[in-house]
């Protein structure tokens, strides 16, 4: 037992990093579970720019996934209980009513430059601007929506 522990390496603590930004309680927000409205990735930031708009496409196009543009009226593209329709959700546990969106178009198959994505993204939104307009990536292989973000909020 002495020859195991004479071996053994001494290990030194890892040094503590601090951001600093703990000790500021003004930067530190409670969540509020009310009220939200936080809808795909990056819902909470800002509005995205069409600069990153673009880069998020890349991204999708990048892992080999088609873009899809949805798009939905303020009213149902958002709910914070199962929704609106009045269907018994003891039958059927795993239905909520703001899950699908209209698809504007076809899925973008093909589609190999983000520019096309933020041409139909402007396009959409010229016919439906008092909509929630999202970008969804799916992926053909497996199946199944992949990633998706807002591309454009109504003003209202």
């Amino acid at each position: 037992m002495a020859a195991l522990s004479a071996v053994a390496p001494v290990l030194n603590k890892a040094p503590v990093v601090s951001t600093g930004k703990a000790a500021n309680t003004n930067s530190m927000m409670v969540w509020q579970p009310h009220g939200n409205k936080f809808f795909e990735t990056f819902s909470f930031l800002p509005p995205l720019s069409d600069q990153e708009i673009a880069r998020q496409v890349q991204y999708l196009l990048n892992n080999g996934w088609t873009p899809c543009i949805e798009f939905e009226s303020a009213e149902k593209a958002y709910c914070d209980s199962h929704g609106w329709t009045g269907i018994d959700y003891n039958v059927n546990a795993g239905y909520y009513d703001n899950r699908y969106w209209v698809m504007w178009k076809l899925p973008m198959y093909g589609c190999t430059n983000p520019e096309e994505v933020l041409q139909e993204v402007r396009a959409c939104t010229r016919a439906f601007p008092e909509c929630f307009i999202r970008v969804a990536g799916f992926d053909n292989i497996k199946q199944v929506q992949c990633s998706s973000f807002l591309a454009h909020r109504p003003t209202n």
